[in-house]
């Protein structure tokens, strides 16, 4: 039984034009949009020591042809997603 992992990467361009790469964790789906969970990814491991450990949540949105990534700024909204994305997790990884 072949037991490895390869986690679903994306690579975004930050404020400051810089690549970033990150661990998707989960796609959120309400009607015509979408959520996603992710983690940072270093490729210096040490990087990782200074990382608050939390994930980010991100909104997927088309503009002109071109997928964008942006911040969920809505604050109800995004305490409700870190909810879903919580149970989700939960039972993902602590109820089996």
């Amino acid at each position: 039984m072949d037991n490895s992992y390869s986690p679903d990467l994306i690579t975004l361009l930050d404020e400051d034009n810089q690549e970033r790469n990150f661990e998707i964790l989960d796609v959120i789906t309400e009607g015509d949009k979408q959520y996603y969970a992710l983690m940072p990814v270093y490729e210096n491991k040490t990087d990782m020591l200074y990382d608050s450990g939390e994930y980010i949540i991100l909104e997927s949105t088309d503009e002109n042809g071109e997928q964008l990534m942006l911040e969920v700024e809505n604050r109800e909204l995004r305490a409700r997603l870190s909810k879903i994305f919580e149970e989700r997790f939960n039972e993902m990884f602590y109820e089996n």
